[in-house]
């Protein structure tokens, strides 16, 4: 399929790469044109100058920017540029409201669009392992989901538009539950005097396991940081979470808390640091 990718970060990155390896006509389009440039060494297909020439007659086009005002920006040039039916794939973590607002202007000159955030994280993007939950017409993610299994394990239609979106907010209110719960349980263990590392050994072969569990634990014992899913990512992402909440009326005490934790870290001077780095909180002297 001719495809394009907007926006080459730690995620989009990797993840147009495997939209080349899987044999797509693949060209990018980055802010920095140097990033792009760096990708075409890397994979081949070509770079655009602008939106307008990456994703010229493009039957689908996925984006992976930073934010609502990014989207509303970029999604009107797409539109002009792309073949008739086309498709776009957002996977920027958005507002629902983005979402429907870019499904119906898509429909007004017979596009598509389909918001798809990801959970995996860097990770996941470099491996071809991401979970894609989405939100739009049933027709146009038919056509869309072989093409986002380059670089996906599990790709799922969660309802109509903006639902991808609200999937992805339930699932950021999990990973601040449990990130939050793992800050304290290491915590613990180092005030009560046990071995972290054979706490987990224990720990992790029980109901407590988890994949920040499995992944994170050490590192929060070490308190090292320097990698994952940065603290000012992950409070835009609670923000719109709380947002969402105040409207349909779900009470978030516990993620209303941690997101205000995650305000302490960057007061830290940690606002680059990983999500765990919740844990570099409850080490500060009282």
């Amino acid at each position: 399929m001719k495809v394009a990718f907007i926006g080459l970060g730690v995620m989009g990155f990797p993840m147009a790469g495997h939209l080349a390896k899987a044999g797509h006509e693949v060209s990018v389009f980055n802010r920095s044109p140097e990033k792009a440039r760096r990708w075409v060494e890397t994979h081949g297909g070509k770079a655009g100058a602008t939106v307008s020439e990456a994703t010229r007659d493009c039957e689908l086009v996925a984006l992976c920017v930073g934010n609502d005002d990014d989207v509303r920006q970029v999604v009107p040039l797409i539109l002009e540029a792309i073949a008739p039916g086309g498709i776009i794939v957002d996977h920027t973590t958005t507002s629902a409201k983005v979402a429907v607002e870019m499904a119906a202007l898509a429909a007004q000159g017979g596009r598509f669009f389909v918001d798809a955030p990801v959970s995996g994280g860097q990770a996941g993007a470099e491996n071809g392992k991401l979970s894609v939950m989405a939100g739009g017409d049933q027709a146009a993610f038919d056509r869309a989901q072989p093409v986002l299994l380059a670089y996906s394990k599990a790709v799922m239609r969660i309802g109509d538009a903006g639902a991808g979106q609200l999937a992805k907010m339930v699932n950021q209110i999990c990973i601040a539950g449990v990130v939050q719960g793992l800050a304290e349980a290491v915590h613990f263990s180092k005030q009560a005097g046990i071995d972290p590392a054979l706490v987990y050994q224990a720990i992790s072969q029980g109901a407590a396991q988890s994949w920040q569990m499995d992944n994170r634990w050490a590192t929060m014992v070490d308190g090292k940081f320097d990698f994952g899913f940065a603290v000012d990512w992950m409070r835009k992402d609670l923000g719109l979470v709380l947002d969402a909440a105040r409207t349909n009326g779900a009470r978030l005490e516990m993620t209303a808390l941690v997101d205000q934790f995650y305000a302490e870290v960057q007061s830290m001077g940690g606002r680059r640091w990983d999500t765990s780095s919740l844990a570099a909180r409850l080490e500060r002297p009282k």
